[in-house]
């Protein structure tokens, strides 16, 4: 796991983490993505597994939940960053910080969205072919890490993962106006090298989030251990002193 920066004097640990998978992602990614951080910090983590028939609304309900006992972190991966965001703008008192990695666009038209047109296509040939076809085609093109993170998600899904990727291509990402009312600390996550999840998008949430940090990363590193998000994310956010109530 990378370096995590030390703590910021006097400042109090984030009582609990909780973190939302991309499109078609999972716990388990989650889990290695944020895990060791939170564990390093000795943060109460809690990955989501989504429910592919209502993946957007699983997520604010778990979010919901955890917020009965005051105020959370939320670690987002991409769809996830995006109900992060919302959820924090929506609910401020209960927010503690949020990071977002890979956030994929920004607004309701979603025309041009490279995340949005590939669950699509995705979630289209499942019907057409099925999983374990689509699921060749997708290790015959990815990294070995990305297929098979993917291969267990997709799989632990079926056969309700066509209407989950469905469900992520017709999503309306936050408005400029959604990122700019935030009040919590955020820190993005981008990675410079990703044509899905474009640097330029993460670029643009940290100029409209009001002081958002935004941390650069790339598909490689992201590939050779997860928790590099975590390290630049929630450690940094910790590091600039988020405190729980």
């Amino acid at each position: 796991m990378p370096d995590l920066p030390l703590p910021a004097a006097g400042r109090a640990r984030p009582r609990i983490a909780v973190a939302l998978p991309g499109t078609g992602s999972d716990a388990h990614f989650a889990a290695r993505a944020f895990g060791p951080a939170c564990a390093a910090m000795e943060i109460t983590f809690l990955p989501v597994d989504p429910d592919p028939r209502r993946v957007i609304g699983s997520y604010r309900d778990a979010l919901d939940r955890a917020a009965a006992d005051g105020p959370v972190v939320i670690a987002g991966i991409s769809l996830g960053a995006a109900v992060a965001v919302e959820w924090a703008a929506e609910r401020p008192e209960a927010v503690a910080g949020v990071v977002a990695a890979l956030p994929a666009w920004t607004g309701a038209d979603t025309t041009g969205c490279p995340a949005a047109l590939s669950a699509a296509a995705t979630a289209s040939a499942l019907r057409a072919d099925g999983l374990e076809a689509v699921i060749d085609g997708m290790r015959a093109s990815s990294p070995a890490w990305l297929a098979e993170a993917l291969t267990r998600s997709w799989r632990s899904q079926w056969p309700d993962l066509p209407a989950a990727l469905a469900e992520a291509a017709a999503y309306r990402w936050p408005e400029a106006e959604v990122l700019t009312s935030i009040t919590a600390p955020v820190s993005i996550v981008g990675a410079i090298d990703d044509p899905v999840h474009p640097f330029e998008v993460a670029k643009q949430w940290a100029a409209l989030i009001p002081g958002a940090e935004l941390h650069s990363i790339t598909l490689g590193e992201l590939g050779a251990d997860p928790s590099v998000l975590g390290a630049r994310g929630i450690a940094a956010l910790f590091a600039r002193g988020t405190e729980t109530a």
